[in-house]
């Protein structure tokens, strides 16, 4: 008898362990799970809040609650809940949990997800050098199928933003232009609205602002496009950032406003915070101090004690010392930019501390210790030396350039085999029709008839085909000739710049030497401001490439001058107004009047796109 109820209650325990049974031998509870994470993915992007209750539902389940798989899936569900509202710590806690567990199942696919998030929370908190570790490791793996191959695109656009945050940009472009191709390869909207976004971004820390406006507003679209109203908030402000580092801060406020709205909305911290710095910035900048304020010291509690986001941070702290500097209170200014400093030696961003040297100059000025003052000065020139600058930027935009040219090529090695296919299939017609030639007589007339018809119809699109050739070709022509004048006038301008550099060398070694070498200097300033000869040189260039641009203006308007060419021409190859501030030797906000009155002889409405009319003619 004993032996009976003992065997009964193995039996009963045996039944309740299969009832919850791990889910990599049972399926209905993955089954559940994958059909919940699915209703997830789907409201979590219009509302998180919504999302989250789904989950809860979820684990009222007792199937899924008593799953080693579920658990696990729920926990990186909740990861993704707590990264998108930027509470960092949470989010660590549940990634590395559900980490944990997916390991111990073996769900490789889902510790490669896992991982793209640590990544990004990595990169989110400053931690650059360990969000690339991650990406490295997850890279180095060939894609095997669809699946991969998008996880690897995500893990791409996400190294973009990465190298974007260390103030590589040339590294972030190349990544950037590498994930729009393969977005566009793989049929994935979202990811190409991403790969846009951050090429907008490098573009814009790359000084190269018209060009990082025209893909901001290519994102903004697809983000719409999509119903992605908090990617849409996140690409108003983009692109408000776009329009006020240009100069024009009245017209930024109205998209930082409706940024703003959307983020609070959604409940982006990250995004509310960053929004609420660029609004107070702007208010700044207008001489409205007073009414920054509240949106800057917004930014800075939500930065500090919410999504604990050191390059946030910063941005708001350099904002208030700015307001603070602007009020006349700089012994309120000082503290904070000496917190910007330890925080950007930290996390080894430069550019931010760059500004607090600037902004920390003025604070010592307004607080007449001129010496202190002398020495902040001395380090913002140093740390914001731009000798580099340019040829940094004419070498992105080679990389941009680089990357359309050998698109185009590999289109025509398409074209060549299409060509070279349909020639074979000429051929195998050819071939049948003598086979069946015998005994069909009657067919051969109309069989001949078809063939004629179909040889001419490829010797047509053989011909379309090869002008279209001879098109890209003429384009891959263009673009060399175009890279080859930027070159030119690149190497022009560094030689000078090294001239000069070496005489400043023998006056630092020589005092006794000043005033002959100044002299020299200030010759060598007045033959390069005055190079009519350099610019004859490269109108000849210029007039190869872009088909007597000069003449045509002339023709059409016969009142515009020589300096309003010169601009156009520059404005022609796309170059920023930074850079032909730089190149003519003036401030950019010289350049700015200079294109306002240019479009305006030129009769163009405001909503018309200077840049863009130019390249038209």
């Amino acid at each position: 008898m004993k032996k009976v109820v003992f065997l009964l209650s193995c039996f009963v325990v045996t039944l309740h362990g299969q009832k919850n049974k791990d889910p990599i031998t049972n399926r209905v509870p993955v089954e559940q799970i994958e059909e919940y994470s699915r209703k997830f993915d789907e409201i979590f992007i219009d509302d998180p809040s919504k999302a989250i209750l789904l989950l809860e539902k979820a684990l009222q389940e007792p199937e899924i609650r008593s799953s080693a798989y579920g658990q696990a899936e729920m926990n990186f569900q909740y990861g993704r809940y707590f990264l998108d509202k930027d509470l960092s710590d949470s989010a660590l806690h549940r990634f590395t949990s559900s980490r944990k567990r997916f390991i111990d199942l073996d769900s490789i696919s889902k510790v490669n997800e896992i991982d793209y998030y640590l990544a990004v929370l990595e990169n989110g908190k400053g931690n650059y050098a360990k969000a690339q570790a991650i990406i490295d490791e997850e890279t180095s793996v060939a894609p095997k199928d669809r699946r991969d191959s998008l996880l690897l695109l995500r893990f791409i656009n996400l190294r973009a933003t990465v190298f974007s945050n260390i103030d590589d940009q040339k590294s972030s472009i190349e990544r950037g232009l590498e994930a729009l191709e393969l977005s566009r390869k793989l049929k994935d909207k979202p990811r190409e609205a991403l790969a846009l976004k951050a090429l907008g971004s490098s573009y814009h820390y790359a000084s190269n602002y018209e060009r990082a406006l025209e893909y901001k507003k290519k994102a903004l679209a697809a983000y719409r496009e999509l119903g992605d109203m908090p990617m849409v908030g996140v690409l108003l402000n983009n692109i408000g950032n776009g329009i006020s580092v240009m100069g024009d801060e009245e017209g930024a406020i109205p998209y930082f406003k409706e940024s703003l709205g959307i983020s609070e909305k959604y409940e982006n911290f990250n995004m509310v915070a960053i929004t609420s710095f660029c609004l107070g910035r702007s208010y700044v900048r207008l001489d409205r101090a007073v009414e920054g304020l509240p949106f800057l010291k917004k930014s800075l509690q939500i930065s500090q004690n919410i999504t604990k986001a050191p390059k946030t941070e910063m941005w708001a702290l350099n904002g208030l010392a700015n307001a603070y500097n602007r009020l006349n209170q700089p012994q309120r200014a000082i503290p904070l930019l000496n917190r910007t400093i330890k925080i950007s030696d930290s996390i080894q961003r430069r550019a931010d501390k760059v500004v607090a040297y600037e902004y920390r100059s003025t604070s010592y000025e307004l607080l007449n210790d001129l010496e202190k003052s002398l020495e902040d000065h001395k380090r913002f020139k140093i740390a914001s030396d731009s000798l580099a600058t340019i040829e940094r930027i004419n070498e992105i935009d080679q990389l941009t350039i680089r990357y359309e040219t050998e698109k185009k090529e590999a289109e025509i090695a398409l074209q060549k085999e299409e060509i070279k296919t349909l020639n074979q299939e000429v051929e195998i017609s050819n071939l049948r029709k003598g086979l069946y030639a015998g005994g069909m007589a009657s067919a051969l007339a109309l069989s001949g008839l078809l063939v004629f018809g179909f040889r001419q119809r490829i010797k047509k699109n053989r011909i379309a085909r090869e002008k279209q050739e001879e098109i890209y070709k003429q384009e891959i022509e263009h673009k060399r000739k175009e890279l080859a004048s930027q070159t030119l006038h690149l190497v022009q301008k560094n030689t000078f710049i090294q001239e000069l550099m070496e005489n400043l060398e023998k006056i630092k070694n020589s005092p006794e030497k000043f005033k002959m070498e100044f002299r020299r200097i200030v010759m060598l300033l007045k033959k390069e401001n005055a190079s009519d000869k350099d610019w004859e040189v490269f109108k000849t260039y210029f007039a190869e490439v872009h088909n007597d641009f000069d003449q045509k203006l002339k023709t059409l308007y016969a009142d515009i001058s020589e300096k309003e060419i010169r601009l156009a021409a520059f404005l022609r190859m796309n170059l920023t107004t930074k850079e032909i501030a730089a190149t003519l030797n003036v401030l950019p906000d010289s350049i700015l009047k200079s294109k306002y009155r240019l479009k305006k002889k030129l009769g163009l409405t405001k909503e018309t796109d200077l840049t863009t009319f130019l390249n038209t003619l």
